[in-house]
């Protein structure tokens, strides 16, 4: 009988233990879920981190909450935290849904777009300047920001923006030395090399159209100094 007794608390404390183990288990899975980054709704989110991925700061397209902030000169930034937005440099320029918003000049300085530093090279790139701009219509993309590159061509070169859609596609569109576009790199494989490249002047921006194609390339950063 003494023995059957001991059996049944060696056992009981076992189920006890493995109870007990399954309890502490939970809460860390539950700190572990609660600790991943959540983003609100109101935000157009793009990429896995900014100034680089997997960095806690993220780029900010164009959303209603967003339309007011965004600059063809700099990239809109949001962080979960008001210590990481400090340290992009940048300018504060909102607080939505807990998200602070930062607006950071594209490269550094972003030499080459009239602030007398010359057309130098953004740190790490072949680009004089980089930027978002205004973009939309290439495979049906609806209307947004895309990350852009501009190579300032020397003499008769041509000047080069490269312009780099979400899904990994790109557009590259030469312009000559007045600002005026001249071509475009179109193909047969996206559809685009049976449309015209058309470029209209409105204000201080070149609005170039490829078919349903349209992208908005500020006189500021196609020219430069």
């Amino acid at each position: 009988m003494r023995t059957l007794v001991q059996t049944s608390l060696v056992f009981s404390a076992a189920l006890f233990l493995s109870a007990c183990n399954q309890n502490v288990d939970k809460p860390e899975a539950a700190v572990a879920e609660t600790q991943q980054p959540v983003w609100p709704a109101s935000l157009s989110v793009v990429g896995e981190g900014f100034p680089n991925p997997g960095d806690t700061c993220r780029k900010i397209g164009e959303s209603a909450a967003t339309v007011n902030y965004l600059d063809d000169s700099a990239t809109l930034a949001g962080c979960l935290s008001p210590d990481d937005a400090e340290k992009l440099g940048g300018s504060i320029v909102a607080t939505i849904d807990g998200v602070t918003l930062v607006s950071v000049p594209a490269g550094d300085s972003m030499a080459g777009d009239g602030d007398g530093q010359g057309d130098a090279k953004v740190a790490g790139t072949d680009f004089n300047a980089t930027a978002q701009i205004k973009c939309s219509g290439y495979r049906k993309h609806p209307a947004g920001m895309c990350d852009a590159g501009v190579k300032r061509g020397q003499g008769d070169e041509f000047t080069t923006v490269e312009i780099s859609w979400p899904e990994g596609d790109s557009r590259a569109l030469f312009f000559d030395g007045t600002g005026k576009i001249v071509t475009a790199n179109t193909n047969q494989a996206d559809g685009s090399a049976k449309f015209e490249v058309v470029g209209n002047k409105q204000g201080d921006t070149t609005v170039v159209t490829i078919g349903p194609e349209r992208y908005e390339i500020p006189d500021a950063f196609l020219m430069g100094d």
